[in-house]
């Protein structure tokens, strides 16, 4: 097991958290929903080693019913794409960035979010890195995104947009800063991890 510092070991309580500065995503937010903005993302994130990711899924209220994602989220250094699934289906342009192996997709709960897309389109992901996995072979007491912002970053992170309907047509700004956000702020925690030398890559 990696040696982790003590202070990163400690339980953050919820009274902490909320005592920290809420961070949001400053930089620029791409919305994608055409084959030409799909392409253009793709050349992007291609030249990125490290992309924060996640995935939104309108919320069901109704006893076994499953929703797949509407909106795909990845982080380069300097600007989040989001692809609107309902505008523009997942396919094999995004799947090649989750299958390639010299590009690492981190972010918290990844592993659930690639079996739901892969639902969608088949694919064989790579390169794919669950910090909550992390945290847990780690022993860190503290394993979801937020806790996890508060404990490598300093920062509280907005949870209020989470069971908002994504599936929506037009995304509401606070869903966009929302999303960006998350992984936005996955791709810092694991670079911070990594100049910890908690992560290899």
């Amino acid at each position: 097991m990696k040696k982790i510092p003590e202070r990163y070991r400690r339980k953050i309580s919820k009274d902490e958290i909320n005592e920290l500065p809420l961070e949001r995503y400053a930089g620029e937010i791409r919305i994608v929903r055409s084959e030409e903005e799909l392409a253009d993302a793709v050349d992007r994130l291609r030249d990125e080693d490290v992309l924060g990711f996640d995935t939104e899924t309108r919320p069901t209220f109704r006893k076994g019913k499953v929703n797949l994602p509407s909106l795909v989220q990845l982080a380069c250094s300097d600007v989040v794409y989001l692809f609107q699934l309902n505008w523009l289906p997942f396919g094999e342009a995004l799947a090649a960035v989750l299958s390639d192996a010299d590009i690492v997709k981190t972010g918290v709960a990844v592993r659930d979010d690639i079996r739901d897309l892969q639902k969608l389109f088949a694919f064989n992901d790579a390169g794919v890195v669950d910090l909550g996995e992390v945290a847990r072979d780690l022993g860190l007491e503290t394993h979801g995104l937020r806790n996890l912002a508060a404990n490598f970053l300093e920062v509280r992170i907005s949870k209020g947009a989470q069971c908002s309907n994504w599936s929506n047509r037009e995304l509401a700004p606070q869903q966009v800063l929302y999303a960006a956000t998350d992984a936005w702020v996955s791709r810092e925690i694991h670079l911070r991890m990594r100049r910890l030398g908690l992560i290899d890559r």
